[in-house]
């Protein structure tokens, strides 16, 4: 793969979105930000205060069923617990995404200098994302619900997925992983109709993903103009295909066996559901519209993103 070099980025080389910045600026700022606004979700939040009765685990609106004549006959308390092994599952799903991204991130690193800042801020992001697991781990522990692995079908194709990725693909898959669920937690967080120990694990993971964020788009970027042609059509394809892959995953159909729901009927409501399929297109907006305005989303990749729900 050719690399773009720090002299070509300042000598103004620009995509759509303006010109690239500096690889080693970016990384500098970011881990300036890191040292100033990372959490030990171990000492920050109060894993041992009770439930509030009534209170939501995940917001309503955000609930897979919401709105839907199924949702309607539910009692209230059901759709409390609904919310409760909802969180569980994002949490189960956030827990295998990540393990996947940190793989992604030592690949990336690998033949790179380790005294550089960009070597040096992936290895942080990699701390943030072991806590992140860990934390989400308790909190899965600490509700009473399940752990929701994915099927073994989506553990198959990580696995496929992790070992034949480019690396444009990677943080595309990365960017996918962090956005939408960032656009739920950013509505999670600030709504005090939700537990508190839910609010404030999504507040830690808010803060903390959105340098992870920023390091996956600006690599992204740079990644989609120096890559050679074939990986770069490889990666719309992959992406689209990881895209629908995370899209199914998005909830665990357990959820609606250990509520006392009926699976096929609560699934099959789900997928007609148009406010839940607003829901997700929306939290995928920011990211779609990044993805198209630097080129990953053309061609067979693009009906495929189309096909996953995430793109209208």
């Amino acid at each position: 793969m050719t690399t773009l070099s720090e002299t070509d980025a300042l000598d103004g080389l620009r995509d759509a979105l303006g010109q690239l910045k500096d690889r080693e600026s970016v990384a500098r700022r970011l881990l300036e930000a890191s040292a100033k606004h990372s959490f030990d979700p171990d000492q920050e939040l109060d894993w041992e205060a009770p439930f509030e009765d009534g209170k939501w685990f995940w917001p309503p609106e955000l609930v897979s069923l919401y709105g839907t004549p199924l949702w309607r006959r539910m009692s209230e308390e059901q759709r409390l617990l609904l919310s409760r092994h909802e969180a569980a599952a994002l949490a189960s799903l956030g827990i295998w995404f990540e393990l996947i991204l940190m793989q992604l991130l030592v690949r990336h690193i690998y033949d790179k200098s380790a005294t550089s800042a960009h070597v040096r801020y992936a290895l942080t992001e990699i701390e943030d994302e072991c806590r992140h697991s860990k934390m989400f781990a308790r909190v899965i522990a600490r509700s009473g619900t399940p752990w929701y692995p994915v099927g073994r079908v989506h553990q198959a194709l990580g696995r496929v997925f992790k070992t034949v990725s480019t690396t444009p693909g990677s943080f595309t898959a990365t960017l996918l992983g962090e956005e939408v669920l960032d656009w739920m937690q950013r509505l999670t967080f600030p709504d005090e109709r939700v537990q508190p120990l839910i609010r404030g694990v999504t507040r830690i993971h808010v803060i903390e993903e959105a340098r992870h964020v920023r390091y996956a788009r600006e690599e992204l970027r740079r990644q989609m103009m120096t890559a050679p042609r074939w990986s770069q059509e490889f990666t719309r394809v992959s992406s689209g295909e990881f895209a629908r892959m995370f899209s199914v995953a998005f909830v665990n159909p357990e959820v609606y066996t250990n509520v006392g729901l009926d699976r096929r009927e609560a699934v099959a409501q789900v997928r007609a559901s148009a406010h839940r399929r607003e829901v997700m297109q929306q939290g995928a907006k920011k990211l779609t519209d990044f993805l198209d305005d630097i080129g990953v989303l053309r061609g067979p990749g693009r009906r495929l993103w189309r096909s996953s729900g995430l793109l209208a």
